[in-house]
């Protein structure tokens, strides 16, 4: 192990580029100091593949209670559950 860690930032989420892509702040530390911020970005094309990824590995794992809505289980009337 390196110590070197890359964590989101908090409160800065994902947004959205001038040039029809997406960018991801964030934080690289080395040990417990922060030491530079950068963005990771994407093309449409790889923020799919990304979240194609994500579900795949979330897939039968459930959600916490603090995740977005889209991960909340759907319940419907007489019904099994959906996610």
């Amino acid at each position: 192990m390196t110590g070197w860690q890359i964590k989101t930032v908090p409160g800065r989420g994902l947004r959205r580029t001038g040039e029809d892509g997406l960018a991801l702040p964030l934080r690289i530390s080395s040990g417990e100091q922060p030491r530079a911020i950068a963005e990771l970005e994407l093309t449409p094309a790889e923020a799919e593949q990304l979240h194609a990824a994500l579900c795949y590995a979330l897939d039968g794992r459930p959600p916490h209670p603090d995740a977005p809505e889209c991960r909340q289980p759907v319940h419907h009337p007489g019904g099994r559950q959906r996610y």
